[in-house]
């Protein structure tokens, strides 16, 4: 196996300490991959020692996060931060973050994907459009491995739980018209066995929690609207959720339980 491939299955139930050792010596192999690079960065009034370590940088940064935060988008303000805090070229963070994309592809072996909110949360409706516009933009990384390879040798069967109640929210909320109060969907949810009292789930813990992370990875998003009779919180699908490999898994999942009741005649 090539070192490439190895790097793209080898943080399979790996600790934060063999993780970060798995990335120094990933990033060994970036160095020598970069050294061949022929772009000129000389409009940036910078050398390409200095490029290659600001690329190597956001690289590293990419991947310590995702794996601390359990897969939670990453700022494109972050990576921004990153490039901008010695250099201040404008078009600097962007030729940047390309090439660091472009690295984490052929060397990691992951898509380094994009995703921008169609709108602010209620909650940051208060800030500045520029504010905005730099917090709808983030990243995810998706392996590009083959389905049964990534199966086989990434996935890990302790968090299927978690994936799969993933699917059961998103599946409720497209339902729903792709929103849903809140009161709506822990109804449907009590229906299944879970209660918003629940702190002990024996799979999933806490289960407000566990709904709240789907928040946090940008599954979904929660909105408060006020009424005549008060304020509604309503849960909405996030630019995760709608973003189209995981939309199409969301249909085909629905699909599934809809053939599965016609076959056995549950239409409740």
């Amino acid at each position: 196996m090539d070192f490439p491939s190895f790097c793209r299955i080898s943080l399979k139930g790996a600790s934060f300490a063999q993780a970060k050792r798995f990335c120094q010596l990933s990033l060994v192999c970036l160095t020598i991959r970069m050294a061949s690079s022929r772009e000129d960065f000389s409009q940036f009034d910078i050398s390409k020692e200095e490029k290659d370590k600001l690329v190597a940088e956001v690289i590293r940064y990419v991947l310590f996060k995702t794996h601390q935060n359990s897969g939670c988008p990453i700022k494109r303000d972050e990576l921004t931060q990153l490039v901008t805090k010695n250099y201040r070229q404008r078009a600097l963070p962007a030729v940047v973050i390309n090439e660091a994309k472009e690295r984490l592809s052929s060397i990691f072996g992951y898509e380094m994907r994009e995703l921008q909110r169609s709108r602010p949360s209620s909650t940051n409706q208060g800030r500045s459009s520029q504010q905005s516009v730099a917090d709808s933009k983030s990243y995810i990384l998706i392996s590009q491995l083959p389905a049964d390879v990534y199966r086989k040798y990434v996935e890990d069967v302790n968090t299927t739980h978690l994936t799969g109640f993933t699917f059961v929210i998103l599946g409720v909320v497209h339902l729903a018209g792709g929103k849903i109060p809140e009161e709506n969907l822990w109804h449907h949810l009590r229906r299944m066995g879970f209660s918003d009292s629940d702190e002990i789930h024996p799979v999933l813990g806490n289960v407000k929690q566990a709904l709240e992370a789907l928040v946090q990875q940008r599954y979904l998003q929660k909105d408060k609207v006020n009424g005549p009779e008060g304020s509604t919180l309503f849960y909405e699908l996030a630019e995760r959720a709608l973003d189209a490999p995981v939309n199409d898994r969301i249909k085909e999942y629905i699909s599934q339980i809809v053939k599965k009741d016609a076959a056995t005649g549950d239409v409740d």
